[in-house]
């Protein structure tokens, strides 16, 4: 999906910031988030859960998704809670609440963001575009929870809910495995550093256009390709790639093992 990209005007015809607004929510096509979410939203709650807070104030500080965002996050953690709560009766507090900031965190809304193909829709100020805003963490987050907040002020706390569950069921149902955020990198380093083996190396390639880009990454231990990764971006690759390199090791340690030492 490629934006239009900034509609010309002349100084003497200079947008206003509602008509900055309107002509940047128009030059991309919607239809599929909406289709991606599974439920319609009116032109005005979407452009408002889509508006980031840095074209907000280039345009004469309007109205921004940070509210939304914040209804968004509780409604969030009430269907994620709950849903935790029914389907492990058996664990306790201090382990649900933990799989629960897990499903809930940044990276995980994130996942959950780039996954819905969010980025292009995001309506950024020039400042966040030139730093590749559309694909930090932290904005991608905070639009799926203000997504989430327009979707419960139009339709409800139930459908709101089933969005939210349907959308995070792999996280949920993966929770019983690893019951939170998994680093798979950091776990790679230190199981190298348990070998003394050499630390990781990660290389990585991209195709496709600017719009939908897949990444490709690879990782490589004292001359070893260990692990192959691919994902939406740079990060989820690598992390991908370093799972498979831990499930490598926990049979043939011994390709790696000693290697530091050796080398030295």
């Amino acid at each position: 999906m490629e934006r239009t990209g900034e509609v010309p005007v002349s100084k003497k015809n200079k947008l206003t910031g509602e008509e900055a607004l309107a002509a940047e929510f128009a030059a991309v096509d919607h239809a599929p988030l909406l289709d991606a979410l599974g439920v319609q939203l009116s032109d005005e709650g979407l452009r408002l859960a889509l508006t980031h807070r840095s074209f907000a104030n280039e345009h004469g500080h309007l109205p921004n998704n940070e509210r939304l965002e914040f209804l968004g996050d509780a409604v969030l953690g009430l269907s994620v809670a709950h849903k935790l709560y029914e389907v492990y009766p058996s664990r306790p507090e201090s382990d649900i609440s933990k799989m629960r900031a897990s499903i809930v965190s940044r990276y995980g809304l994130a996942d959950v963001a780039r996954d819905i193909g969010l980025g292009e829709h995001i309506l950024l100020g020039k400042g966040e575009i030139a730093t590749d805003g559309r694909n930090k963490d932290s904005i991608l987050a905070d639009t799926t929870e203000a997504l989430f907040g327009a979707i419960y002020l139009e339709h409800g706390f139930e459908p709101a809910r089933g969005v939210i569950l349907r959308l995070f069921q792999h996280k949920i149902d993966t929770a019983t495995v690893t019951g939170f955020h998994t680093d798979w990198k950091t776990i790679l380093q230190e199981r190298c550093a348990e070998l003394k083996a050499e630390m990781p190396v990660y290389s990585a390639s991209v195709e496709g256009p600017q719009h939908d880009q897949t990444f490709t990454a690879f990782v490589t231990v004292a001359g070893h390709e260990l692990g192959k990764g691919v994902g939406q971006n740079k990060k989820l690759a690598e992390q991908q790639a370093a799972q498979a390199a831990i499930t490598v090791l926990k049979e043939k340690p011994q390709l790696v093992a000693n290697t530091a030492s050796a080398g030295a």
